[in-house]
């Protein structure tokens, strides 16, 4: 077993990256429209393309981190090296240049593409760590219901500070707002991926004789049967996330017709989010954690398709649902990560070689693809149903939000449910595989 204190640092990575990836995920399409002054299906289309280019490079990182050899590990330096980077690319993708509208569509593709890719460059690495600091596969819950819990208290700093600072920072100035928010939290972030590099340990190195290319690491993922099925499930589930996260300030805003508490609702759900991750780890003591995987999807449905139902005015209903879908939604999460190291696991038995960072960056690849998909989705919804910034909206466009914020994910998850029957790595079989390694290690 790992001791708490480390468990704590390599949450706090966790807590930094979710300081970015949740201002993205939640304010940058509203972020894009409302105040940067671009359309919604500019915005779209530029998710899409940006996400796709950077879900690209993904493997290639993941590679490179597998080929990394220094005295802090193959994974650990990643988080010294980057987040300075990370920091001011954050940064300008949330500045609002003085340009004309095709100037800014431009400088909103760059700084977005730079944005992603200094994520990916410093999330593959940080995300592999988390395979490596323990054998027990018990224990591997626990680490990463710990890393999302961490992640998830990012993403509450996120939800109640973020406008708040904006209206603080920005005096009447939105954009200006805006930049010196992200400031802030890039700040932040940096202390905190420095505590994660000092306070985590690597313990599980790959063979001494291993020689592992660009060409047999896609051979051995290739072959991966579970590996396969975490992929489709990976796009599946992140392509409802996004488009429930995006759509929910516009739902707050422009359906439920209350902007003064868009703070109130985001928030609320992020502690749906931190009390299902902490939960997460107990639940998987007690029942398989590729039955309770499913199960959790089904009630996320359910939950998210019955916001349908609720009228405008029904405030409190529809922020317990929200509340609620959050919650188990997310309590599932620790798990997925969990299975995603028993993935790589299963494939060095198989194969013989242990490839951490390809494994991971090939799963984040598909999660960014879900991410993209889901993102663009999201805009163009919006367009279709003639979406006007800062504007009073049609009951037309009112229904288009309410469908995709309630609809959508829910059908995600009943596929990411009906995918998982494919999935055999349980407990059980995960237990025999790391009995086979420690006895020919």
């Amino acid at each position: 077993m790992i001791s708490r204190r480390e468990k704590v640092a390599y949450g706090l990575g966790d807590t930094a990256s979710n300081l970015i990836f949740q201002t993205v995920m939640l304010f940058l399409a509203f972020f894009y429209t409302d105040i940067f002054g671009i359309s919604a299906g500019t915005v779209g289309t530029m998710f899409l393309v940006v996400r796709l280019i950077d879900a690209v490079t993904d493997p290639l990182m993941g590679l490179l981190a597998d080929k990394t050899n220094t005295r802090w590990g193959q994974f650990r330096p990643y988080l010294l090296w980057l987040v300075i980077p990370f920091a001011v690319c954050s940064i300008l993708a949330f500045t609002t240049p003085d340009l004309g509208d095709t100037g800014k569509v431009i400088y909103a593709y760059a700084t977005y593409t730079l944005l992603m890719l200094a994520y990916t460059a410093i999330n593959i690495p940080y995300s592999a760590l988390g395979g490596v600091l323990t054998k027990d596969p018990d224990e591997r819950v626990s680490v990463q219901s710990y890393r999302f819990v961490f992640g998830m208290f990012g993403g509450l700093i996120v939800t109640l500070l973020t406008l708040p600072l904006v209206d603080w920072f920005g005096q009447g100035d939105k954009a200006l707002g805006y930049q010196l928010t992200i400031a802030a939290m890039s700040v932040l972030g940096v202390v905190l991926f420095l505590l994660c590099f000092a306070g985590t340990k690597e313990r599980i190195q790959p063979p001494h004789d291993q020689q592992l290319n660009f060409g047999s690491g896609l051979k051995t993922l290739w072959q991966n049967d579970a590996l396969r099925t975490l992929a489709i499930v990976a796009v599946l589930l992140l392509i409802g996330i996004a488009i429930k996260n995006t759509l929910a300030i516009y739902y707050v805003k422009y359906y439920l017709l209350r902007e003064d508490l868009i703070t109130t609702f985001v928030s609320i759900g992020m502690v749906g989010n931190i009390l299902g991750c902490a939960l997460a780890n107990p639940l998987t003591r007690r029942v398989d954690k590729v039955q309770a995987y499913k199960a959790l999807q089904i009630i996320a449905a359910v939950l998210s398709a019955a916001a349908f139902f609720v009228p405008a005015d029904q405030l409190v209903l529809a922020i317990v649902l929200y509340f609620f879908w959050s919650f188990f939604l997310q309590m599932a999460t620790p798990m997925l990560w969990a299975k995603i190291a028993d993935v790589v696991d299963f494939g060095q038995r198989e194969s013989g070689l242990r490839a951490n960072g390809l494994v991971y960056a090939s799963v984040v690849f598909f999660i960014k693809i879900g991410i993209a998909l889901g993102g663009a989705i999201a805009g163009w919804w919006l367009a279709v149903y003639d979406y006007q910034a800062g504007q009073a909206q049609t009951e037309h466009t009112q229904l288009g939000i309410l469908i995709a914020f309630t609809w959508l994910p829910a059908i995600a998850s009943l596929l990411v449910a009906w995918v998982m029957r494919g999935y055999t790595l349980n407990r059980a079989r995960v237990q025999q595989i790391a009995r086979e390694l420690e006895q020919s290690a």
